[in-house]
């Protein structure tokens, strides 16, 4: 049974480069480092965890966008789609409505790979559903 992701892993050649530019986005630096390897940052509000890992351990080609989508939670898409174009990110799927309470985009972080977002309102709700038990 899946108990939800553990970790979601990003790939960059410059490990620096990803570590601030990341750091700058979510407004936090990472908080687990194996040196020239991996960075570890915990961040939401289920400190979800997310690690940048040196591209020589990709299984894939780095800087060219492929594969699945994650989507984070963020409560104004609009607002993180033009902060990470500002940041160097390069729009990757425009601001979509997806149906009653979904909104979704996503970038091409400097480094290739896909960040998605989306507005969610069933995220929202399950969050006060929590809290009020």
């Amino acid at each position: 049974m899946l108990r939800g992701f553990a970790t979601i892993n990003y790939f960059a050649d410059d490990l620096a480069a990803a570590r601030a530019w990341y750091a700058e986005f979510l407004g936090v630096d990472a908080y687990f480092e194996v040196p020239g390897g991996y960075i570890e940052f915990r961040i939401g509000d289920s400190a979800d965890e997310l690690g940048i890992v040196h591209s020589s351990y990709a299984p894939h080609e780095v800087g060219k966008p492929a594969g699945e989508v994650v989507y984070w939670a963020v409560d104004d898409v609009r607002a993180t789609l033009d902060r990470l174009i500002a940041l160097g990110a390069t729009e990757h799927q425009p601001v979509t409505e997806r149906g009653d309470g979904f909104v979704t985009a996503s970038v091409v972080d400097p480094f290739g790979n896909v960040l998605g977002f989306m507005y969610n309102q069933h995220y929202l709700d399950v969050l006060r559903e929590r809290a009020a038990n």
